[in-house]
C-alpha cells in the first residue's frame, strides 16, 4: 500500500499540466481523518514565504507548521508537529477553490484525509 500511495503521488506530480491552479492565501476550514480513522477538525492559515512557496499553519487541536508548494493542481507540504514529529501532505486543487489531500506521519503506518476550504 504505501508503494501505491508514493506511486500515485509521483505521477500526480509528473503529470501535471503547464497550467498553474490557484490557492488562495488565508484561512481554510480544515475537516481530516487520522491513521486511525477518527475524525478531526480546525483550521490552517496559508501565507506566501516566496513566489514559489508558501508558510502553512495547522491548527486542529495540536500545532503544526510547514512549508508548502504548487505544481500545476498539486499542493504539497512537508510540516512538523510543535510536540515533535514530520509529516507529508499532497492536496489536489479543486475547482472550488478547496484542497482535497492525503497525510502520513514519517514512522506511522496509514495515511489520513484532508480537506481544506476557503472560508
Amino acid at each position: 500500500m504505501k508503494k501505491l500511495i508514493f506511486a500515485g503521488l509521483a505521477a500526480t506530480l509528473c503529470m501535471a499540466g503547464v497550467a498553474q491552479a490557484d490557492v488562495a492565501t488565508g484561512t481554510y476550514t480544515v475537516e481530516g481523518t487520522n491513521l486511525d480513522g477518527s475524525s478531526y477538525s480546525g483550521t490552517a492559515t496559508i501565507t506566501l514565504s516566496s513566489d514559489t512557496t508558501c508558510h502553512i499553519h495547522w491548527s486542529t487541536g495540536s500545532e503544526s507548521d510547514g512549508i508548502c508548494m504548487l505544481y500545476g493542481n498539486a499542493f504539497a507540504a512537508g510540516y512538523v508537529f510543535k510536540t515533535g514529529g514530520v509529516g507529508l501532505v499532497v492536496y489536489e486543487v479543486m475547482d472550488d477553490g478547496s484542497l482535497e489531500g492525503v497525510w502520513t506521519i514519517d514512522g506511522q503506518s496509514g495515511a489520513g484525509t484532508e480537506i481544506l476550504i476557503p472560508q
